[in-house]
């Protein structure tokens, strides 16, 4: 009884043989593990991108004489009993920082205005809320 054997493709001519396919359980590893990657980025961007707890707002400025700016922020926050901190800046007109001040926003109403009058190097164009927090230093706190 003859045997046959399979016939045979001619080399180089039609591209290199197919992979097999990969296993499920590859498959299901990958996708958990794409899963709780794009979870972990989720998190972390809500967390640093989210609303942030204390917030201010330039209203607005006003120039003073002797290279000074008059700053009025409103400042909103989740937790008013607590007091915090704004840090507000002046700039020149080269849009260089010129200035810049901590001012302590006392405890109070959720939404309140603050005003500072910030001491520039040269003269000032502009002034604007560089950031708000609730770590108060300890030189701002009220005794």
């Amino acid at each position: 009884m003859p045997t046959e054997t399979p016939a045979r493709l001619p080399e180089g001519r039609y591209g290199k043989p197919k992979r097999p396919a990969p296993k499920r359980w590859r498959t299901w590893a990958l996708s958990a593990a794409g899963l709780l990657v794009g979870g972990a980025v989720a998190v972390l961007a809500y967390a640093n991108l989210g609303t942030a707890p204390i917030e201010g707002e330039r209203r607005l400025f006003t120039e003073l004489p002797g290279d000074a700016m008059e700053i009025t922020v409103d400042v909103t926050r989740d937790e008013p009993e607590r007091a915090g901190v704004c840090i507000v800046r002046v700039r020149d007109i080269t849009g260089a920082e010129s200035g810049r001040r901590e001012v302590l926003v006392p405890p109070g109403e959720s939404s309140t205005a603050v005003k500072a009058v910030i001491k520039s190097r040269g003269r000032p164009v502009t002034a604007d809320v560089f950031g708000c927090s609730y770590e108060v230093p300890e030189y701002l706190s009220t005794p």
